[in-house]
């Protein structure tokens, strides 16, 4: 799919806050992509369809999640964590984006996982590095992005979990799993 109608297909799904930020995680996925020599191709279609179901209706994001392969326990986890997995199975549906590579990085953009191809690195650190972020620890990540990807992915992954740790909320376990295998591959597989 062309970007420019992939732009045009995920617009009106979002609000205008929401699309700029889109567009300027799209324009920092192609710069990682190119950096760390990754398809910018793929990284720039997988940043702008990254929220596409983010403001569907709550209870139509729990019908995906019940009707599909979906893991069921993300019912038990914050709805704000839905829309990634969800928006990995809508692409396909009402666009055709058949590219497993792309649907996961969309999938996990929020969480991450263990063992996160470079695409899921690039869009996960996009998302959180892009310029419109305002959060303490975020330039740090945005330094370290320029010298070592995994590294970024790690601080971005341990400083999410801290935050959320700080509000008491409960965390899906993709991100410790994300945690866990970035730290083994920061300390050279320890």
């Amino acid at each position: 799919m062309k970007i420019e109608l992939a732009i045009e297909k995920v617009k009106p799904h979002l609000t205008d806050a929401r699309f700029q930020h889109t567009l300027r995680v799209a324009e920092t996925a192609v710069k990682l992509a190119e950096q760390y020599k990754a398809s910018s191709v793929k990284a720039e279609l997988a940043a702008v369809f990254h929220d596409y179901a983010k403001y569907r209706p709550i209870d139509e994001l729990a019908r995906w999640i019940k009707r599909t392969s979906l893991p069921k326990d993300l019912l038990e986890y914050h709805h704000e964590l839905w829309h990634g997995p969800v928006g990995s199975i809508l692409v396909e549906i009402e666009h055709g984006i058949a590219d497993r590579e792309i649907q996961d990085a969309i999938y996990y953009h929020t969480t991450g996982k263990a063992y996160m191809s470079k695409l899921d690195k690039i869009i996960f650190l996009a998302d959180y590095i892009e310029p419109g972020r305002k959060f303490p620890g975020v330039d740090e990540v945005r330094e370290m992005a320029k010298q070592d990807l995994t590294k970024a992915c790690w601080m971005a992954s341990r400083n999410t979990i801290a935050h959320l740790m700080n509000k008491n909320a409960t965390i899906y376990p993709d991100s410790f799993h994300a945690y866990n295998d970035l730290t083994k591959q920061i300390n050279g597989g320890n």
